[in-house]
């Protein structure tokens, strides 16, 4: 039978002829590329709100930044993402009913609120009469679970029939910024609102009414409210802005700083231990504070944590007050066991990690490292699994790598605030190397492709530093550099003593035609000076691309002048460019908010591409040194993207399906762990239905068995399936019907 070049997810049509062979061809515009999540092993993330179980306090809900809300039922030893229906992943705030503790609301930033009554499976969303969605804070009325409150950048609104229907309540409220919301447990007709640059408001009455209650309180800046559940005229505020902690004995008509051992004051949340309601704790820019004493002295509690941590989140488990959870605003969540003295990460299944950076080994392309705000991660199977490798990482904040081609496993880390790390077997332990380094906020590194022990680095502040021995020391290099903030570094791979240092805080591009020794301003042209991203053309290393905070900037003369090439290009905050090696044309940029896009003309047009992408705030670019077509994107907030592009494939022309025979779209698709296939056909025959690699590759058949005439269904696990697109084939007696499924992390 003759062969044809096809896509294997063209879908072949039910036709009314049986055994008709036809031969049938898929139009050059149609399009099949995908980004794929792979995240498995890839974990923690920006945790916005924590909610523990009442009933249940094993089971604890995340709610995330990007990532929507996770779930766990084993005290966060292992996650799992509950996101069904939730159609905005940006989670601000989380609140359990204490009555029907299966009822979990969620407030979102820009998607308003939404609610599960089955513990997180399925989410609706509950806007009516909601105006404003973004929600920061939700409270619920202890006594009466169907009154709940909405704290939003618009005001306060209440809702007395379990949220299906929202008023707005702002009489009095002269700031309507509202951050945090607090009920007095015994009287519950007491409200208090905590707004950002209003102070703390009160009502008595539900909140129809609100007065002003700022007496003492020097920081309007307030991020969370506590209130001692024993002795509830007893208040606490945590404001930001080097506010610190305030606290009221009167129900808030005063108020008293209260910092004493507080050594960083930009509180973002607070938490009272139920059982000895003089134990608080705050979390704050940098790590966990605990008084024993109501606020009256402080102590961190950061045994465990990263360093540079912002907990911005904190729950206590009711039944075991000692077991206290601190989300983070990069690191995922923390647990510690003895009311804060010691901490552990438990991300595990917390696949809402932020990669700041990509690095691929160019001998083993699938070979992949990750930088995080929790360290480094390793991949050696292209991303389908991830294994942390930060071993000997005194900071985990990773900002950059650079990999000496010429000894693959020798990789240099930069980190923001630990200076550089160097690892010579391939990620398993490292060494700080900054001997000579006098800043040690490192954005961007280069290593010389020629003469690989020459490294470059650039920092925040501190400008570009050059070793000339593989790190063991470092010296400044700043001549003519008139703007220290360096983000982004190139080396000419031609002639290997020109460099490019991109600066941010307005300062452009500047280049260097003596290995770094004098630095020249080369901004003609370029009418955006925010630079992330440098990128040159290696075919032609005159041709430079530039990344800004106003789009992308190209100079085919080294940086003599420089265009504007942002025809296409929708959103113009780039952070991160990729060209492909073996097409040199073809371009990617990365943006914050837009995705990813794509130009296959150097630049001239660009095109979105983010079918798949389920977050679009870019990071971090990297192509696949052997198989260009392939491509990743390391994302805020959701890991590891894989861009997988139409694949031909060779395949024989097939019989088309008589009438009566025919399967249906996979559901869910996408789908994570399992999904569900179903199929009819008009009489009896040998029915078979086999799983195929977007590349071909057999994987597994599901079914083959003579059937009779009717419908069926069969479900496919895929816990130990990597997350990619697949095809399956509905095979009855020699006819096939090839469909596309993709499996999602």
């Amino acid at each position: 039978m003759k062969k044809i070049t096809s896509l294997l997810s063209a879908m072949i049509i039910t036709a009314n002829l049986a055994l008709l062979v036809l031969v049938y061809t898929i139009p050059a515009s149609a399009q099949f590329d995908e980004w794929i999540q792979i995240t498995d092993g890839l974990y923690g993330g920006n945790v916005s709100c924590l909610a523990i179980d009442p009933s249940a306090t094993s089971t604890v809900y995340s709610g995330t930044w990007g990532g929507g809300v996770f779930k766990s039922t084993d005290g966060g030893s292992d996650w799992t993402e509950i996101n069904t229906g939730l159609t905005n992943t940006n989670v601000w705030a989380l609140a359990i009913n204490p009555d029907t503790t299966s009822t979990v609301y969620a407030g979102t930033n820009g998607g308003g609120g939404f609610k599960s009554t089955d513990g997180g499976s399925n989410w609706t969303e509950i806007n009516t009469g909601l105006t404003n969605t973004n929600v920061y804070a939700l409270a619920i009325n202890p006594d009466t679970t169907s009154t709940i409150y909405a704290g939003t950048y618009g005001g306060v609104f209440k809702s007395t029939d379990a949220a299906i229907n929202w008023s707005a309540i702002n009489t009095g409220l002269t700031n309507t910024y509202v951050c945090a919301l607090a009920i007095n447990p015994d009287t519950t007709s007491t409200v208090y609102a905590g707004t950002f640059g209003g102070g703390v408001f009160k009502s008595t009455d539900g909140g129809s009414n609100w007065t002003e209650i700022n007496t003492g309180l020097t920081n309007m800046n307030v991020r969370a409210l506590a209130i001692n559940p024993d002795t509830t005229s007893t208040v606490y505020a945590g404001t930001y802005y080097n506010g610190g902690v305030f606290k009221s004995t009167d129900g808030g008509s005063n108020w008293t700083e209260i910092n004493t051992g507080l050594t960083n004051a930009y509180v973002f949340a607070l938490a009272i231990n139920p059982d000895t309601t003089s134990t608080v704790y705050a979390g704050i820019k940098g790590g966990v504070f605990k008084s024993t004493d109501g606020g009256s002295n402080w102590a961190a509690m950061n045994t465990g944590l990263q360093p540079y941590t912002d907990v911005k989140a904190l729950a206590i488990n009711p039944d075991t007050t000692s077991t206290v959870y601190a989300g983070t605003g990069s690191s995922g969540v923390f647990k510690s066991t003895d009311g804060g003295s010691n901490w552990t990460a438990i991300n595990t299944g917390l696949t809402n990690a932020s990669v700041l950076t990509l690095a691929i080994n160019p001998d083993t392309s699938t070979m992949l490292y990750a930088g995080t705000y929790v360290g480094v991660f390793k991949s050696t199977d292209g991303g389908s699994n991830w294994t942390a490798i930060s071993t000997g990482l005194t900071n985990m904040h990773i900002k950059t790598f650079a990999i000496n081609r010429d000894t693959t496993s020798t990789v240099y880390a930069g980190t923001f605030g630990g200076g550089v790390f160097k690892s010579t077997d391939g990620g398993s332990n490292w060494t700080v190397i900054n001997t000579g380094l006098t800043n040690m906020g490192v954005w961007a590194l280069a290593i010389n492709p020629d003469t690989t022990s020459t490294v470059y680095t650039g920092t925040n502040g501190g400008g570009v530093f050059k070793s000339t021995n593989g790190g063991s020391d470092w010296t400044v290099i700043n001549t003519g550099l008139t703007n220290m903030y360096v983000y982004a570094l190139a080396i000419n791979p031609d002639t290997t003593s020109t460099v490019y240092a991109g600066t941010f805080v307005g300062g452009g591009v500047f280049k260097s035609t003596d290995g770094g020794s004098n630095w020249t301003e080369i901004n003609t042209g370029l009418t955006n000076m925010n630079v992330r991203a440098l990128a040159i053309n290696p075919d032609t290393t005159s041709t430079v691309y530039a990344g800004t905070s106003g789009g992308v900037f190209k100079s085919t003369d080294g940086g003599s002048n420089w265009t504007a090439i942002n025809t296409g290009l929708t959103n113009t905050n780039v952070r991160a460019l990729a060209i492909n090696p073996g097409a040199t044309s073809t371009v990617y940029a990365g943006t914050w908010g837009g995705g990813v896009s794509k130009s296959t003309d150097g630049g001239s047009n660009w095109t979105a591409i983010n079918t798949g992408l389920t977050n679009n705030d870019i990071m971090s670019l990297a192509i696949n040194p052997d198989t260009t077509s392939t491509v990743y994107a390391g994302t805020y907030g959701r890991g590891v993207f894989k861009y997988i592009p139409s694949t031909p494939v060779e395949i024989e022309d097939r019989p088309l399906l008589p009438e009566g025979f025919a399967i249906s779209q996979n559901y869910p698709n996408p789908f994570k762990n399992s999904t569900m296939f179903t199929y009819s056909i008009s009489k009896p025959g040998l029915v078979e239905l086999v799983i195929h690699s977007y590349s071909g590759q057999y994987i597994t058949t599901l079914v083959s068995v003579q059937q009779d005439e009717g419908s069926y269904s069969i479900n496919w696990n895929t816990t130990d399936i990597a997350p990619s697109v697949y095809f399956y084939t509905l095979k009855v007696d020699g006819l096939e019907l090839v469909k596309k499924a993709i499996r999602i992390k």
